[in-house]
């Protein structure tokens, strides 16, 4: 009996502790679309974000399953940084795998997004919310089968005319945007550190809208 309480105890200690480490994992997701061609459009934000705090983290990515990974590790806190490598669409099928794989709890979750209707350079956080219809969100939420995830959005503006939006979309950043972006990405990084530490409700109050 008293091998049986011990064995018991020990079970419980040690599912206790695996939730504790759990809840010390992130998977911060960068949306994007793989290849070349895609690299400096405004529908990779979510890559070039994370390609950005990776370079000043002196971090790399490495292709494994469904994506590119690199870890990053601040203040005893894990972030699995993933690209997914499914292309924009089929996106919550890496997100799904991974979340799985390393036993991360959904509000540890944040997907990095493109938004048509924040202006150019807006951050915003949200802890859940609809698709607005982007593909990459449509298929999480389908995957996930839920909308209350963290989703970090950067805004893209929509100056686009009538019938160009998906050209718009899949187009490079402009002369005057591209000045503008590494203060943008700076500001990005410094956001998703805030996430991790801090969490989403002290985050959304200090970035949302800046």
């Amino acid at each position: 009996m008293c091998r049986f309480l011990k064995n018991l105890f020990k079970s419980k200690r040690e599912g206790t502790l695996e939730q504790h480490d759990s809840m010390k994992k992130y998977l911060i997701v960068g949306l994007g679309n793989i290849g070349e061609k895609y690299a400096n459009t405004r529908h990779n934000i979510g890559f070039k974000i994370l390609d950005h705090l990776v370079r000043k983290e002196d971090l790399s990515f490495e292709a494994q399953k469904l994506g590119d990974i690199a870890t990053y590790k601040i203040k005893g806190r894990t972030c699995v940084l993933l690209k997914p490598s499914t292309y924009m669409n089929l996106s919550g099928k890496a997100v799904l795998y991974w979340l799985t794989k390393e036993k991360i709890p959904l509000e540890n979750l944040l997907v990095i997004t493109d938004d048509l209707n924040l202006p150019f350079g807006s951050i915003r956080l949200k802890a859940k919310g609809s698709d607005g219809g982007h593909n990459g969100l449509k298929d999480i939420q389908d995957k996930l089968q839920t909308t209350k995830y963290n989703r970090f959005r950067f805004g893209i503006s929509n100056a686009y005319s009538k019938g160009r939006q998906v050209d718009y979309v899949l187009g490079e950043w402009g002369e005057d945007e591209t000045e503008k972006l590494e203060e943008r990405l700076d500001q990005s990084v410094k956001l998703i550190k805030s996430f991790v530490l801090a969490g989403a409700s002290l985050t959304m109050n200090t970035f949302n809208g800046k």
